[in-house]
C-alpha cells in the first residue's frame, strides 16, 4: 500500500475557503499523501508543513499557475463566490465557471486523472436559476475533458460555525437544521451538511475507488 505507484500527489484550489479549510486539514492527516499543492491568490498563514507547497496565483490566467501541475495524481476544486447574489452575473461566470474550467483543462493537460469539484445540489444546465445554471453548465463542460474519474460534491446549504454574510445567513444556519426531521426520501439531499463534514468527505473520497462520473450528495458525505 505504500509503494511508490500508490502515493497521491492534489493540487487544490480554494483551499483557504470555509470548506477547502476543512479539506485540507483532513487530507493533512491522510496517509499516502506525498505531496500537496496549493494555488490561490494569497498564501495559507501558520501553515508549516513539510509536504505542502503554496503558490500565488492570478486564478483568471492559467498561465500563472500551469508550470505547478506537473506530476499530480488529484486536483480539488473548492474555489468560488461567497455570496453570488453581491455581484454581477458577469463576475460570477468568470469566477465560478470560467475560472474553475480554466484550472480543470489545465489539470488535464497536466495528467491529473482525478477531479472534484463543489458544486451544489439541484445544478442543471437547463435550469431556471441562473446560479444552479452556470453550475450545471460547467459540470458539463469537465465531463467533456474525459478524467479517468470525475466526483461532482451537490450540499444543499453548508452549515458553518460561524456568520460570514450576515443576518440572512444567521437565519439560514439557525433554521436549516430543524427541517432535517421533514427532509426525507428524495428530499434528503436537501439536508444541511456540517462544513467539517463535507471537507471530510471531500478528502477522504480521492482514496475511494469510484465510478468515471460519480455525483456525490448528503447520505455520500456521511457514507
Amino acid at each position: 500500500m505504500n509503494s511508490e505507484s500508490n502515493m497521491l500527489y492534489v493540487v487544490m484550489l480554494g483551499a483557504s475557503g470555509a470548506v477547502g479549510t476543512e479539506t485540507l486539514g483532513t487530507l493533512l492527516q491522510g496517509k499516502n499523501i506525498q505531496k500537496i499543492t496549493l494555488l490561490g491568490r494569497s498564501h495559507i498563514s501558520d501553515l508549516d508543513n513539510a509536504i505542502v507547497e503554496q503558490h500565488n496565483i492570478d486564478i483568471t490566467d492559467a498561465s500563472s499557475y500551469e508550470n505547478f501541475l506537473q506530476g499530480h495524481t488529484t486536483a480539488i476544486c473548492t474555489l468560488g463566490v461567497g455570496q453570488p447574489s453581491k455581484i454581477s452575473k458577469e463576475e460570477f461566470i468568470k469566477i465560478d465557471k470560467t475560472a474553475v474550467l480554466d484550472f480543470a483543462t489545465a489539470c488535464k493537460k497536466a495528467g491529473v486523472k482525478h477531479f472534484q469539484l463543489l458544486a451544489s445540489v439541484g445544478i442543471s444546465p437547463t435550469s431556471s436559476s441562473f446560479y444552479l445554471r452556470t453550475k450545471g453548465e460547467l459540470v458539463e463542460a469537465l465531463k467533456a475533458l474525459h478524467f479517468d474519474r470525475l466526483s461532482i460534491f451537490e450540499p444543499s446549504m453548508i452549515l458553518t460555525p460561524t456568520n460570514r454574510y450576515g443576518i440572512g445567513q444567521a437565519i439560514t444556519l439557525k433554521v436549516w437544521p430543524l427541517l432535517k426531521p421533514i427532509l426525507l426520501g428524495g428530499l434528503r439531499k436537501y439536508r444541511g451538511v456540517p462544513v467539517h463534514i463535507l471537507g471530510q468527505a471531500m478528502a477522504n473520497n480521492i482514496y475511494n475507488k469510484g465510478d468515471v462520473y460519480e455525483v456525490l450528495q448528503w447520505d455520500d458525505f456521511y457514507n
